[in-house]
Formats: structure tokens, sequence, C-alpha cells
């Protein structure tokens, strides 16, 4: 019994290690991945086609790089034009790991790929950007620009390993002091606008008003003389028709121009008359209108 379960357990033993050693020699790579095989830290093969690989257990071992496209914000970056003229610049970047080996032995990981490209896009902007002015930067000139800096990043990223597809500015923005001043500047122009645009507006007020005065006393002036020269035109005519009727018949005239005086001072609504019964005034009352 104890040789058949020394026996035993030396199987058990032996199969688990086997199955650790098979477990060790075999690696999945998936399409989303290139891997490389290091023998003590020595490079020994590149594997890009996704699958199941063997390798020597305990003594190789992988390392595993993604191969998709790869993106890096750098973070917000102040950066003088060449009319010295300062922006805070927002770029992103797309980029691809392309040769895993050189990536390996220039980086080891993408925590330090993003720390080295991030300075490489800085650089690279700055000497751009360093040449040009904001117009440019604000104008059908900045897709020329950024293809200038893909350019240069590009060509420093391939010692890297890397193949840079993009790098694009996500927001150029003057800093916010700047950003402030300009827009105090523009509020006192606009403000100072305003009060031009005001008085001027006062001053053609005043003229309108002095003209429609003018012409208020000029159109009353007319109508006035109008009607003075149509009531002295009336009166000539009353005058006349009175005159006419006087010369037909001087009595008849006299009595209705004393009845119209008696009516107009002797109304209800008159001031009240004391005279004596024998005053020229009431002469019809004393001795009626007569023949």
């Amino acid at each position: 019994m104890n040789r058949l379960g020394l026996l035993g357990y030396g199987l058990l033993a032996l199969l688990t290690v086997t199955l650790l050693i098979l477990g060790s020699s075999v690696f999945v790579v998936t399409q989303t991945e290139q891997a490389l095989v290091l023998r003590f830290g020595a490079w020994r093969a590149t594997i890009e086609d996704p699958g199941l690989h063997l390798k020597v257990p305990f003594i190789e071992d992988v390392v595993r790089y993604d191969r998709r496209l790869l993106a890096l914000d750098s973070p917000d970056e102040q950066i003088i034009l060449n009319d010295q003229k300062r922006v805070v610049v927002d770029t992103y970047t797309r980029y691809r790991i392309t040769d895993p080996l050189k990536f390996y032995q220039t980086l080891r990981n993408e925590t330090g790929a993003r720390g080295q490209l991030a300075q490489i896009v800085q650089s690279s902007m700055r000497r751009v950007m360093g040449t040009v002015m904001l117009p440019s930067i604000l104008s059908d000139e900045r897709p020329k620009i950024m293809k200038q800096i893909q350019a240069e990043v590009s060509e420093s990223a391939k010692s890297l390993g890397l193949t840079v597809i993009d790098v694009r500015i996500r927001r150029a923005d003057l800093p916010e002091e700047i950003s402030q001043a300009i827009y105090d500047r523009m509020k006192s122009e606009r403000e100072r606008q305003a009060k031009e645009l005001r008085a001027q507006g006062y001053e053609w007020g005043q003229q309108i008003k002095a003209r429609a005065e003018r012409e208020r006393t000029v159109i009353l002036a007319e109508a006035q003389r109008s009607a003075q020269t149509l009531r002295g035109q009336g009166d000539a005519d009353a005058n006349k028709t009175y005159a006419e009727a006087f010369s037909q018949d001087p009595h008849f005239f006299t009595l209705y121009r004393t009845l119209q005086a008696y009516r107009q001072s002797l109304g209800a609504d008159s001031t009240s008359l004391v005279l004596s019964p024998d005053n020229e005034f009431l002469r019809l009352f004393s001795n009626g209108p007569g023949k």
C-alpha cells in the first residue's frame, strides 16, 4: 500500500508538472494584439498573426502590445506665435504601434510612449506655430499648418516604432487674462459707440423737433393770415349786406338791429342793466316800433 500510494503521488506530481509546462508553453494572441517573444530579455520573435502560439516555458516571456489605433490627448499648452500673440492650444494625436521590437527597445510600454510622444508633439507644435500668426490659425491655412506638424511628429516617431496617423488642434484660444482684457476693451468700445449713437440720435431728434416746430409756426401763421383775410372779407360782405338792407328799409333795419341788441344784452345769461325809463335804449318799450 505504501509503494502504491507513493507511485500515485508521483504520477500526480508528474502530471501536474506536465500541465504547468504545457500551460507555460502556450499563449494566445488576439486580433487586436501583437506580441514579442523574449528569451532572457532578448528578442526571439515577433508575433503579429492572431491564434495559438508556443514558447519555451520558464525561459521565454511574451510582451503584448495593442495593434489598434491609440489616442493621445495632450494637456493644454500656451504657445507664443510669430506675432507675439499667446494662445492656449489643446491637441489630440492618433497613432499606432507598427514596430513592436523598436517600440520595446525604446519605450518599453505605452505609458512611456505617451510621455515621449507628448513631448514630440509639443516640440513640433511650438516650432511650427512659432512661425505663423494668429489669423492663419483661424483661417483656411489651419489644415496646412496641421499637416506640417503631423509630418514632423511622424518623422520623429518612426524611431520609436510608432506611426502617427493624425495630429489635430481641438481648441486654440487666447489665455484667460488676455481674453478678459479683449472683452473689456470690446465692451468699452461698444459703450463708446452707444454713447455716440445716443448723442447723434438726440441731435437728430432736436433737429427734427426744431424743423417740426418751425413748420408748425409757419402753418399757424398761414392759417391765421388766411383766417384774418376770410374774416375781413366776411365782415365786408356782411357790412355790404347790411348797407343794402338799410338802404331798402331803414326803419325795419333799425328795428331789427335794436331787437338784436336787446337779445344780446337782456338774455338770461347776460348782466343786469339799470337804466332810466326814458333812456334811448329802451325807446321801443315806451313808444313801440312805430310805423
